[in-house]
């Protein structure tokens, strides 16, 4: 493999008809979303989607759960100053924020097609990631969660803002507002997969049955079909990223939001007041 294929986090080859596929492969349990995680998505898909063997790419995981979502214990350090800094520390929040939005925003800008093979938890950022993502599939032990209003944020990181094109407004706004779990059954009759698979391998062959027909295809057009399609959509995702940002400046400095990490580190349940 060529050296800038060569992340940290990632795994990723490239087979003879350009299936480049991308196995998250973190240090810790459940491939928590890290500094260094970000920091390879965000440099590994601008390199795949510039190269023109790369005709589809394929997004899993061969750990027991695709995300566990955001590291909080690796993000509490960098958070947690901003918290007490008023508007210098929504600033920083403001400037944090944009640099994981575009860790994500380049999976969906990507050139080629992106699909998502899920198994096991997908949950807070990992579901902005296949929320990015041109096709989804998951196994039978696939669980799905937008939880971050349940630590006192707005999810800001494409969920809100992609998600209803896929599943559907009130579907949308049931899973943001109650932060619930959802079953790959779930989520294959609300349309946020396509299939579900019984196992990692057979979830494994159906990401690349679907990718080689995607593969066979004029690259050109291909291309121009995701372009077309993003299209529709991109005024409204981008606006509505730009918002949440804003909006987490501010109740990332609420008592509720201290409440959150510290009930989240105690290991205990939170007491949200309002305040």
């Amino acid at each position: 493999m060529p050296s800038m294929y060569e992340f940290k986090t990632l795994n990723i080859s490239v087979t003879d008809n350009g299936i480049a596929d991308l196995v998250i492969n973190t240090p810790k349990k459940g491939n928590p979303f890290g500094p260094e995680l970000w920091t390879d998505l965000g440099n590994a898909f601008p390199s795949l989607s510039d190269d023109k063997k790369v005709r589809v790419i394929v997004i899993r995981t061969e750990k027991k759960n695709f995300s566990y979502g955001l590291d909080l214990m690796e993000a509490a350090p960098i958070v947690v100053p901003a918290i007490h800094s008023g508007l210098e520390g929504q600033q920083h929040i403001l400037d944090l924020g944009k640099k994981l939005q575009h860790a994500l925003n380049v999976i969906a800008d990507a050139k080629q097609p992106v699909i998502a093979a899920v198994n096991g938890w997908c949950i807070g950022a990992g579901l902005e990631l296949i929320s990015a993502c041109d096709i989804r599939l998951c196994s039978e032990d696939a669980k799905f969660s937008l939880r971050e209003v349940k630590v006192g944020m707005v999810a800001d990181l494409g969920g809100l803002q992609r998600l209803p094109f896929i599943i559907g407004e009130g579907h949308m706004r049931e899973m943001a507002l109650t932060g619930s779990d959802y079953s790959a059954e779930w989520a294959k009759e609300k349309g946020l997969v396509n299939y579900v698979l019984s196992d990692l391998e057979s979830l494994k062959n159906k990401a690349i049955e679907i990718a080689e027909s995607i593969a066979a295809n004029p690259p050109l057009v291909v291309n121009g079909v995701k372009e077309v399609l993003n299209e529709r959509i991109e005024q409204s995702v981008n606006n509505g990223l730009r918002n949440a940002l804003r909006r987490n400046s501010t109740l990332m400095q609420s008592k509720d939001f201290q409440e959150a990490i510290a009930a989240f580190m105690d290991q205990r349940s939170p007491n949200f007041t309002g305040e």
